[in-house]
């Protein structure tokens, strides 16, 4: 399991990813989930990914593959002329990566799914977002919905509905973004740390800032603590429950 954020700001987007994967309590390992293309000045696309470690790594390596010669090798991402096809390309992939490995594996209930978030600019064009599905289709982000999350999303999902807006500055969306991770964190030992963290400054079309934040990050420490801290307060400054109250 794992957990990923994309984010869609009025300033950019931001993404966030732990890099924990597993295949049970004695088998942990590190890996990366966040990939990134650019073309400096014309599109950056960055793309999440969560699920079976095999599939989105075949995926992410097709990509990759036929994005360094544009000219030999096609579909490339890196020729696509809009996000919408971009996502398109990368949904057709996952869906044959996905076929492929259930007609030469085990028989079950999607046992190679993935689930993908894709976002970036192309230059004439907004910033969008995407949520990428194990069978290829995909939905955009909008004002309505205006992040996604893939794989474990539950325990940080009511931080983002309550304390989102498209108004943050990049350091408050990643503030709140790591209150999400710690949540999820501390509920589930199949997310943990490092996490990886990335924004995208709208018509920059190059990667603005990137950071990975380490076990034993001073910052995401006073997060974690000062967020525990803040809901014992809150908790306390609730009224009383009362047996006798009025029905």
């Amino acid at each position: 399991m794992t957990y990923c954020i994309g984010l869609r700001l009025n300033k950019g987007l931001v993404f966030m990813s732990d890099t924990r994967t597993n295949a049970g309590v004695d088998d942990i390992a590190q890996v990366r989930k966040m990939t990134s293309w650019e073309k400096p000045g014309e599109r950056v696309i960055t793309l999440l990914s969560a699920g079976n470690l095999a599939t989105t790594q075949a995926v992410v390596s097709l990509l990759d593959e036929r994005s360094k010669a544009p000219e030999d090798r096609n579909p490339s991402i890196l020729e696509a002329p809009s996000m919408f096809q971009i996502a398109t390309i990368i949904g057709e992939t996952l869906r044959e990566v996905v076929k492929t490995y259930a007609h030469e594996g085990q028989e079950a209930k999607s046992p190679f799914g993935a689930t993908l978030i894709l976002g970036g600019q192309i230059k004439g064009s907004e910033p969008r977002l995407f949520l990428i599905y194990p069978e290829g289709n995909f939905i955009e982000a909008s004002d309505d919905s205006p992040y996604f999350q893939s794989g474990e999303t539950k325990y940080g999902r009511p931080i983002l509905v309550r304390a989102y807006n498209p108004d943050m500055a990049f350091e408050d969306a990643i503030k709140l973004m790591l209150v999400s991770f710690d949540s999820t964190i501390r509920a589930n030992l199949a997310v943990d740390l490092p996490l990886d963290i990335q924004t995208y400054e709208t018509n920059s079309y190059a990667i603005t800032a990137q950071q990975r934040i380490e076990r034993d990050d001073p910052y995401f420490q006073e997060i974690s603590v000062g967020w525990g801290e803040a809901l014992r307060n809150a908790f306390q400054s609730l009224p009383d429950f009362n047996f006798d109250r009025q029905r």
